[in-house]
């Protein structure tokens, strides 16, 4: 199988402006495509933007509402998948969501946040009860997690065991806890054997201050890909055979001994 070109979009677009930040995504999908980019992930409810308070009830929307119509039409037209934080609308109730629409259109995965970081996201959303979502894309097995998720040991390792190549987690990563973002994401790649695409928000927003440093991290502890602090594009490589290399000389999933764990549960 050949390597999955994926591009990161580090932005935080137009906070409470869909119209604008589906505009964004369609300028960066181009950009992306152009370079051989097979999968574009964007932050955490980058469509609708974080910290919007009162506007998320009024902007959240089903999973196949209009916001996810215009971003399969944006996939289909530039010929890639793409993976979009938005606050899902649900039964009354709102959830932290990111799905993932391939380049044909179709949605291949849609994943709620099961844990909820800080007292605005738990005033606001219902935590996901699903730990491990996963899709095919590109001959690997796709997983998708949100940000404060990713900082689980226990979520990651799940999806390690569940056969997660290449994990995809939107963020909202603020100051100051950028060492999530320069050593916690690769360490993570590393000890579960899988690629992690880490994908940040930027700039000031709110009461918030979104650090960026989106990566995309190896199996092999190394970060393929490093954005700054700004809006930015970077690419980087999910490699199988890579994968599979480094699969067969990290024997920590092999060397497990789970009845020994029995109490982390």
């Amino acid at each position: 199988m050949p390597p999955l070109r994926t591009a990161l979009l580090q932005s935080s677009g137009r906070p409470g402006d869909v119209a604008e930040n589906l505009a964004v995504l369609e300028e960066a999908a181009g950009r992306a495509a152009a370079s051989g980019a097979g999968l574009l992930a964007c932050p955490e409810l980058f469509l609708t933007g974080y910290a919007i308070g009162d506007d998320l009830p009024r902007l959240a929307e089903p999973a196949d509402g209009p916001g996810a119509q215009a971003v399969a039409e944006i996939a289909v037209r530039h010929g890639i998948a793409v993976l979009y934080g938005y606050p899902e609308q649900h039964g009354g109730v709102l959830y932290n969501a990111a799905q993932l629409i391939g380049a044909d259109g179709t949605s291949l995965a849609n994943y709620r946040k099961t844990h909820l970081f800080g007292c605005f996201e738990q005033k606001w959303f219902t935590p996901g009860d699903t730990p491990v979502v996963q899709a095919g894309l590109g001959g690997l097995r796709i997983g998708i997690m949100i940000c404060y998720d990713v900082e689980f040991p226990e979520n990651v390792r799940a999806h390690a065991l569940a056969g997660t190549d290449l994990l995809l987690v939107p963020t909202a990563q603020m100051h100051p806890f950028q060492f999530v973002a320069e050593s916690l994401v690769p360490v993570r790649a590393f000890e579960n054997q899988l690629y992690i695409a880490y994908v940040n928000r930027t700039g000031a927003e709110g009461d918030f201050e979104f650090v960026g440093l989106s990566c995309l991290a190896g199996p092999d502890g190394t970060v393929r890909a490093r954005a700054g602090r700004g809006t930015e594009l970077v690419t980087a490589d999910a490699d199988p055979a890579l994968l599979r290399g480094s699969r067969e000389l990290n024997p920590y999933l092999r060397d497990r001994r789970p009845a020994l764990y029995g109490s982390l549960a």
